[in-house]
């Protein structure tokens, strides 16, 4: 009997654990490994950070539910990675063994790479939404901004990978300051990293650009595309902008009174020691020199084949070669579900003594929510050329995303391992055809 142990518990992780629990018999050990005892719907992030959400709405304690499903909990940091020999540090000192490793550990946040970069928890001059503790921390600091307002920048610096959440707390910031009668008093900016408005780390998707730019300007807000955050101080931000050959072509000292950037990401810190161990700053054949996670065609490492890694966490090259300032690849909702799907099905092979045979299907769908509308993007697969691309955008965009809110968080609790993103999002925006080439 194998045991499989899974590290990470979000909203990869926890999926993963239902569904390999579900899949595989009974005499099989599964055990999650998770630093909080939480588990926390990420994407509902920015409403926490204005107050439309409260912490608990969006929380629930892992272990009641893992353990109702015969999955052992064990609330600790992963600390080490000894491949070789099977086996993972926890923080107590302790290790545990596995014959296979599912690794959902999501990223390292590289506030440190920029001067200045972070929420004031981590010394920062700026907000976060990465977290539901930083977007409550943001809420405290949106209150008092709200008293005493001025200039926002938002946006995402230099190597982030996720911009959506960039434009959605843009969007929920700018309703909520119409809201409270605040928004004339209120000039705001999206500096982002991207050649473009809407291009989202995937080269666009159907009119991305002239949706999301006609979104801004309709509210007001200005940009500045192809920008590279130097440092920001206590309401200042240091920003290059560059042309499309790389050239710095204005350098800008941005006033503001409140700011949230996306961070670029790492891999998690002790993958990120197995970069430090190597001579050449390689990275090794485990993981990349960002510390992601290097993965085959069937989510497994080509190395190390009993480990196997889903999320944020995973070494995928960049979609558009071409941006003068670096932007990363997202991985969205429908993209980790097909990964969880494909992992379960190749671990249940191998252990009946067949070959992984099941590919992820890299497919994007994006319900991107805009305080009182919202926009969806669709790409399959996500890299060009696509098979099936569009943008559209209303408020049953806004209304979608409340639902699928609601929908997820309580089959998380019921530990329903089914295709959530698959049944819900495709089934709502129509779309039936989910297989494709990466």
């Amino acid at each position: 009997m194998a045991t499989v142990v899974v590290v990470g518990s979000s909203t990869g992780g926890l999926p993963m654990s239902y569904d390999i629990r579900k899949h595989l018999d009974k005499g099989h050990t599964i055990k999650v490994v998770n630093a909080t005892d939480e588990f926390n719907f990420v994407p509902s992030n920015p409403w926490v950070a204005v107050g439309w959400r409260k912490p608990e709405d969006i929380s629930f304690k892992l272990e009641p539910h893992l353990t109702r499903k015969g999955i052992e909990f064990y609330h600790q940091t992963c600390t080490g990675l000894d491949a070789e020999n099977n086996r993972i540090t926890l923080d107590d000192g302790t290790s545990m063994d596995y014959d296979y490793l599912i690794l959902s550990t999501g990223p390292a946040l590289a506030f440190d790479e920029v001067e200045g970069f972070g929420p004031k928890s981590h010394g920062g001059n700026t907000v976060s939404v990465c977290t539901t503790p930083h977007a409550s921390e943001a809420y405290e600091q949106w209150e008092a901004f709200c008293k005493d307002p001025g200039p926002i920048i938002v946006g995402a610096v230099q190597g982030a990978s996720c911009f959506g959440p960039a434009y959605e707390f843009a969007m929920i910031m700018e309703t909520d300051l119409r809201k409270r009668k605040l928004r004339s008093k209120v000039p705001m900016t999206f500096v982002t990293a991207e050649p473009y408005i809407g291009h989202l780390g995937l080269g666009g998707v159907g009119d991305s650009k002239g949706l999301m730019e006609s979104e801004l300007r309709n509210r007001h807000i200005n940009w500045i595309c192809n920008a590279k955050t130097t440092k920001i101080e206590e309401g200042t931000m240091y920003v290059d902008e560059h042309d499309m050959h790389g050239n710095v072509i204005k350098q800008h000292q941005l006033p503001f009174k409140y700011s949230m950037m996306l961070p670029a990401f790492k891999g998690s810190k002790f993958l990120c020691e197995l970069v430090d161990a190597d001579p050449a700053k390689m990275g090794g054949p485990l993981v990349n020199p960002r510390g992601f996670v290097k993965v085959d065609q069937f989510s497994r490492n080509p190395t190390f084949k009993n480990i196997y890694a889903l999320g944020v966490g995973i070494a995928i090259p960049p979609v558009d070669t071409t941006c003068p300032v670096p932007c990363g690849t997202p991985k969205t909702g429908l993209m980790i579900e097909s990964m969880v799907t494909a992992i379960c099905h190749n671990i249940e092979a191998e252990l009946n003594g067949k070959e992984p045979h099941e590919e992820p299907t890299w497919n994007t769908v994006c319900l991107a929510d805009m305080g009182d509308s919202g926009a969806a993007f669709v790409a399959l697969p996500q890299i060009p050329p696509r098979n099936l691309t569009w943008a559209k955008k209303g408020k049953w965009v806004h209304l979608a995303k409340i639902a699928f809110e609601k929908y997820f968080i309580r089959n998380m609790k019921a530990g329903n391992s089914e295709p959530i993103y698959q049944k819900y999002i495709m089934k709502m925006l129509g779309i039936t055809r989910l297989k494709s080439d990466k």
